[in-house]
């Protein structure tokens, strides 16, 4: 997103009609408010990408959420993960997370477990791309919780595959 300087103006009082310039302020991007945020991403799983079920590795691929509120408990159920192309995934199930718990939801097959905090998509096909893609969260309203785009360029200095978005 581009940000553009918002300059604010203000008339001095008419006997001296002067004019008074305020300090110019980058303009903000608006935040969603949603606890559950996507904090990181693993867009482009270590080694060379296989989406074999038996040997590959979209199971190192994967989205991290956090629940950012300090009182309430989030369940994931109703929850949907897009990416740009309109690819999607649905928390169809209860997954419950705890103020400042999070969840890894990685691709592949495996047994979820709230316990260890996972989620799998139980595809065997890579979600996320490896040079640029958008990740979209959606509460169950249908309303946006989180939204961030990528570049392996602009986004990932070190290319390490990794992206932190909220700390």
């Amino acid at each position: 997103m581009r940000k553009r300087p918002v300059i604010a103006a203000t008339a001095a009082a008419a006997a001296v009609g002067t004019l008074a310039v305020l300090t110019a302020s980058p303009a903000q991007a608006a935040e969603y408010r949603s606890a559950l945020k996507v904090r990181g991403i693993q867009y482009d799983a270590p080694g060379r990408d296989s989406n074999s079920c038996s040997t590959g590795n979209t199971d190192q691929e994967y989205l991290t959420l956090k629940n950012y509120s300090s009182s309430a408990t989030i369940n994931l159920r109703g929850y949907v993960v897009k990416d740009a192309a309109g690819n999607r995934f649905a928390f169809t199930a209860n997954h419950y997370l705890q103020p400042g718990d999070h969840i890894r939801l990685r691709g592949g097959h495996g047994s979820d477990s709230d316990k260890y905090n996972v989620v799998y998509r139980d595809n065997c096909n890579f979600l996320w791309n490896n040079d640029r893609d958008t990740i979209y969260l959606y509460k169950p309203s249908g309303s946006r919780s989180d939204v961030h785009s990528y570049t392996r360029s602009g986004s990932d200095p070190d290319r390490n595959g990794y992206i932190t978005f909220h700390k």
